[in-house]
């Protein structure tokens, strides 16, 4: 807790408010997706993002609007936490044409230009290099803008992860790789896939500024975040930043995949001892920043948000079937 509250002093209480909402905003939609998807009110296939809110938060509060977010299958937070609109996004997990994707993608493809959400692929690692091509974009336009790519410790284990990283750090771009590691990828425990669970390790070989972090931690995710955004912005290469982190739920879906035997229930449980979200409210009531009633009264007005979006999502259109291939690339014309 010392941590914290040194950090939380430095910040102040205005960015801990911001940030302590935008948790609480990931935390409560990612719930009543939960709900829905036991209700099969939601029908595409969701990665909850619940117990990792602080990595996503941390990192695109020290982005500006014009700096680019690249996602993956898990990435209802990233699209919150770059300012994404909460209808939209729960519009299109019901796949409404209101959706952020016009109904088309579902939960797993979010696209938002005006925020400067350039798009999340299920692939595992497919948007690394997009994001690498968005910072050279930047540095060749000779703009300040930085490229962000989220990705699970899975993805480090593909082969475009490698050349991506080699060629920003080669480029020196204005790049940060943002791995969550939640030590599974998929069903798999990372120490069944791999010797070393010190991925920041091996990358740092590759000539880039390497760092791991606290993913539970909000104000040491947003820091790092900072200092990545300077050293980007200041010509100074990419960072690659290993989030520890973990997900509450499992792979796919509303359950916890306790059932099936491949998480240890006393695992789970000690890091849901360190949520983000009860840190940050000690944090910020030990501080005097905040008391327990106002910290109480952001659940009741983000719940009253989550309603809305629930609501308008339900009452708005599907896609009509004449327009299946409207937004749809389909090759050049002749």
């Amino acid at each position: 807790m010392s941590d914290l509250l040194e950090r939380g002093r430095s910040h102040g209480a205005a960015t801990l408010s911001r940030l302590h909402r935008q948790l609480v905003r990931i935390r409560l939609f990612e719930e009543r997706a939960a709900e829905l998807l036991r209700s099969k009110e939601i029908r595409t296939a969701c990665h909850l993002y619940i117990g990792q809110e602080a990595v996503a938060a941390g990192i695109c509060q020290a982005l500006r609007n014009d700096d680019l977010v690249h996602g993956n299958h898990r990435s209802h937070g990233h699209y919150l936490a770059k300012g994404g609109d909460m209808r939209s996004l729960m519009a299109e997990l019901l796949c409404k044409e209101t959706g952020c994707s016009k109904g088309r993608g579902g939960s797993m493809h979010l696209f938002n230009k005006e925020i400067g959400m350039l798009g999340t692929v299920p692939m595992v690692a497919a948007t690394i290099p997009i994001g690498v091509g968005g910072a050279l974009a930047a540095k060749l336009q000779r703009r300040d803008y930085v490229s962000v790519a989220f990705f699970g410790d899975g993805a480090t284990e593909e082969g475009i992860f490698f050349e991506s990283v080699n060629f920003a750090a080669l480029h020196q771009l204005p790049m940060i790789f943002v791995c969550e590691n939640n030590y599974m990828s998929s069903h798999l425990p990372l120490l069944d896939r791999r010797t070393q669970e010190a991925i920041h390790a091996f990358v740092k070989m590759e000539g880039l500024a390497s760092i791991r972090a606290d993913g539970m931690n909000v104000l040491e995710m947003h820091d790092i975040g900072l200092e990545a955004v300077r050293r980007a912005r200041a010509g100074e290469g990419p960072t690659f930043i290993e989030a520890e982190c973990y997900r509450y739920l499992g792979h796919v879906g509303p359950s916890d995949d306790l059932d099936v035997g491949i998480r240890d229930p006393e695992v789970l449980q000690s890091w849901k001892d360190r949520d983000p979200i009860t840190q940050l409210e000690q944090t910020m009531i030990e501080l005097g920043f905040s008391s327990s009633a106002e910290l109480q009264l952001v659940r009741v007005e983000v719940t009253a948000e989550v309603d809305d979006a629930t609501e308008f999502a339900r009452a708005s259109e599907q896609p009509a079937s004449s327009g299946v291939l409207e937004h749809v690339f389909t090759g050049v014309q002749a």
